[in-house]
């Protein structure tokens, strides 16, 4: 422990930064609930696609936004939702 004594402390620099993971394990539980239950997608593509939209979701829940608001605003060019990088930096620059 004395030799990676920085290491270990170095969460006095940032503590605001949680101590566990627990919040990146909860965001996979419903990824890995539906895996188990259909055993997978058939092509890369397929595990691409799931991949892209399960976290897309997570992303828009974890900011308050609807998902599906989120897809149609995309799709058919609506105003009125931001793109998730833009609000991903304003919650970035808000901490």
């Amino acid at each position: 422990m004395g030799k990676n004594q920085h290491e270990l402390l170095r969460v006095l620099d940032k503590p605001y930064l949680p101590l566990h993971n627990n919040l990146s394990e909860r965001d996979i539980r419903d990824y890995v609930k539906k895996r188990k239950i259909s055993g997978s997608t058939r092509s890369d593509a397929g595990r691409k696609a799931r991949d892209t939209f399960a976290s897309l979701k997570k992303t828009c829940r974890k900011h308050g936004m609807s998902f599906w608001g989120y897809l149609k605003s995309r799709l058919l060019k609506l105003e009125g939702i931001p793109p998730l990088s833009e609000v991903i930096r304003a919650a970035a620059a808000s901490v």
